[in-house]
């Protein structure tokens, strides 16, 4: 399921630019974590430039390269728009540009611009059919099973 779908058409750069006059770009450099899993999902990032490396998993070793995100992506949005913490990590893979926009102007910003509004509910449909689709094909190759042993049998 990506979080970091571009929004259909220009309309992560329109966003972007109706939103920019009240927010401030903010430089990340490469490596630098815009945000981790577990983290309060209380706004969205907007990426201008650079790109974004969306990890799943937990501790640095064990994180798996989702998606790489760039100029146009938004990040955050299911965790923004459901009230959640972020279900990934988001890295900077290498000088990136993002604007923050916080949850609640998000959604002000929303109930002025109903287009806009009903595109983002594009893409959040979008995000659960793809989900729908990874799980489906995960299903269709499920591999072997793992031995279990004899402690994890009885509990």
């Amino acid at each position: 399921m990506p979080s970091s779908q571009p929004l259909p058409g220009n309309l992560g750069v329109e966003l972007l630019q109706a939103l920019r006059g009240s927010m401030a770009a903010r430089r990340f450099s490469q490596g630098a974590t815009l945000f981790h899993r577990g983290d309060p999902g209380n706004g969205i990032y907007l990426i201008e430039t650079g790109e974004v490396r969306v990890l799943l998993g937990g501790g640095r070793k064990q994180q798996q390269l989702l998606e790489v995100a760039g100029p146009g992506a938004i990040l955050g949005l299911n965790e923004c728009m459901a009230g959640q913490n972020h279900q990934i990590t988001a890295v900077a893979g290498d000088e990136t540009m993002a604007v923050f926009v916080r949850r609640e102007e998000f959604q002000a910003f929303l109930e002025k611009h109903g287009d806009i509004r009903l595109q983002v509910l594009r893409v959040l449909s979008e995000n659960l059919h793809e989900l729908y689709h990874k799980f489906g094909s995960i299903s269709a190759h499920p591999g072997r099973p793992r031995q279990r042993s004899l402690d994890e049998q009885l509990n």
